[in-house]
Parts: structure tokens; sequence; C-alpha cells
């Protein structure tokens, strides 16, 4: 999707370790939404939609907005074309997709969001406003009719990205090594986002933030550092 309208925060963590639940990006929630008054929450992550959506509303709340949830809407389409703005949060991806199939959203936010709906994703909500969810972390706990996402950019998200650790005793693959698996089968490029970390996209433009950088691989390259304040335009189309 390469909309000019495109208001996109791809977050890898909701909660970051030492602060609440999305203490460390109010400040870039609250540029991205504007003057938005209501936001609507996608709570398919997790299997207790209710609580879900309790603690997002409390938390929007703090912040000065109203906030519905898809799952109490009598059709979730409807929902998601009258939307100010869109957020879903994290939890299993593989369940996050199956509901978002299941409800039949993905054209829906697919087009709001190319028509300038704002859009917020953090953890496995980032991971699915890629072309496919095959560099997600978590277990296939449900199966859902394809890996294709949203597709709102172009590349893939490893959320929680962690770096090999040269102390550890740890014999499995490292999440390097599992992404650059990824690019043996697969020539999308995969950005690697480290917890504190977050993409910002603004129609064709896509900048990391955050506090702690992020890694970019691509295939046949070498892996790429790159730090807060980065325009990762070019590294990434």
């Amino acid at each position: 999707m390469e909309s000019q309208l495109r208001q996109l925060l791809l977050i890898s963590n909701s909660t970051l370790h030492g602060s609440g639940y999305l203490d460390h990006v109010e400040q870039e929630i609250r540029a991205l939404l504007g003057s938005v008054k209501r936001v609507l929450f996608v709570p398919f992550a997790l299997h207790d939609r209710d609580a879900y959506a309790s603690q997002a509303r409390e938390r929007f709340a703090a912040m000065g907005y109203e906030l519905d949830s898809v799952h109490d809407a009598p059709a979730a389409g409807k929902a998601v074309a009258q939307a100010e703005a869109l957020f879903i949060g994290g939890g299993n991806t593989f369940r996050l997709l199956h509901g978002l199939y299941q409800a039949d959203l993905l054209r829906p936010i697919r087009s709001r969001v190319a028509a300038g709906m704002p859009y917020i994703g953090t953890s496995a909500g980032a991971v699915v406003a890629a072309p496919t969810i095959k560099t997600t972390n978590d277990m296939p706990i449900v199966e859902t009719p394809s890996f294709q996402a949203l597709g709102l950019i172009r590349f893939q998200i490893n959320a929680h990205y962690l770096d090999p650790d040269p102390a550890s005793t740890h014999m499995g693959e490292t999440r390097e090594v599992r992404i650059m698996q990824f690019l043996e089968d697969n020539e999308t490029p995969v950005v690697g986002l480290r917890e504190g970390s977050l993409i910002r996209v603004t129609g064709g433009r896509q900048q990391l933030r955050g506090q702690t950088g992020a890694r970019i691989f691509r295939r046949g390259q070498s892996p790429l550092e790159v730090q807060a304040g980065a325009i990762l335009d070019e590294l990434l189309n």
C-alpha cells in the first residue's frame, strides 16, 4: 500500500520494562491521533476480549480518548468504516489474524488506512500490518486461512527483536538466524524491531523512532543496524 495518506504507528511492544501499559509511546500516540475523539480497538489477539478491551479503554481514557471495541459492534465492518482511528493490540499473532479473517476485516481496514485513518499496532498488531505474519515469534495456536496479512507496508516486522547473546549456552537458532532463514525463501525485507522502538509511517515516509534501534535484514546482504531518527525508505523499498 503506497497511499500518501497513510498514518501508522508500528510499535514493538505495548509495555516497556519499568513503565506501564503504553506509557513509553503515549506522546507518539497523541501526536498521531491529533484531534481524534474516539478510537476503535481490535482485541482479537487475546482470548479474553472483554478484559483486554477494558484495559485499553482505561488507558486511552487517561489520554483523553473514548475507545470502542470492535468485538462489541453489531457489524464489525461497519464499525471499521466509521472509525476515526484504529488500535490493534498485541498477543498471539495467529489468533489475531484468524479473528480478522473471521470478522472479514482485512479489506475494510486496508481501505480505511489508504484513506488516511490513523492505525496503531502494538506487537502482533504491528506484525499484521506487514504483507504476511511469517516473521512473527508466536506459536500457531490456531490455523489461519492464510499467512497473508493487511499489507499496509511493504516490509516484514519481527517484534520484540532480541540480539544474539554471546554468553548464552542455548544451542537453538537465534532470532537473527531465523530471519535469515526466512530470507532464504522470501525476498521481503524484515525489520527486527527491538522493544522500545517503533516505526512511524507518514505517506511513503518510514521513520524509526523510540529508544533502542532496530536491525534491517535484506536478502543477500548483511544485517544493517539503524538508530532512532533514521529514515528507512530507501532501505526497505
